[in-house]
């Protein structure tokens, strides 16, 4: 099964979420329902300390897995085929506790509020099935002339 990533932007270089960026970390986020689920296994040179993930790859996680959630909502809001082209307006996360890097971890979002341009997102980063860090975030779609506009 293909992730959205995949599916909707195979050229994407976004270092997050771009499945063409050999360097970045490549989530792929798939629909599950009401929600868009991902897993990912941090690799060792995403460490801040002895067997704990860097803060910043949580909150890059966090942002593209949000971000491709409130693309795909704003898609099926506005009965569209492919997801209109967002970018992150505004996001905070919350690092509850360090994140191991040892296991798989999870992402999880969902749309808390969704207009025909504009979603605003929650999302949680598990390990071990217990959540170490919070998303929320605004994302919005682009209009011709933005730079992100053709990014995928």
């Amino acid at each position: 099964m293909e992730s959205l990533q995949q599916h909707y932007a195979p050229h994407n270089k976004c270092f997050g979420c771009g499945p063409a960026n050999e360097k970045g970390l490549r989530i792929k986020s798939f629909v599950e329902g009401d929600k868009v689920v991902a897993h990912f296994k941090p690799e060792a040179h995403h460490l801040a300390f002895e067997g704990m993930l860097n803060g910043g790859i949580c909150g890059a996680l966090l942002d593209c897995h949000s971000n491709w959630t409130a693309a795909y909502f704003l898609m099926k809001r506005l009965g569209l085929d492919a997801p209109p082209c967002t970018v992150t307006a505004e996001y905070s996360i919350k690092l509850l506790k360090p994140t191991p890097m040892n296991v798989e971890l999870s992402l999880e979002a969902e749309i808390k509020e969704i207009t025909d341009r504009k979603a605003w997102v929650n999302a949680t980063l598990s390990a071990n099935n217990e959540i170490t860090a919070t998303c929320t975030g605004l994302f919005v779609a682009v209009k011709e002339g933005h730079p992100a506009f053709h990014r995928w």
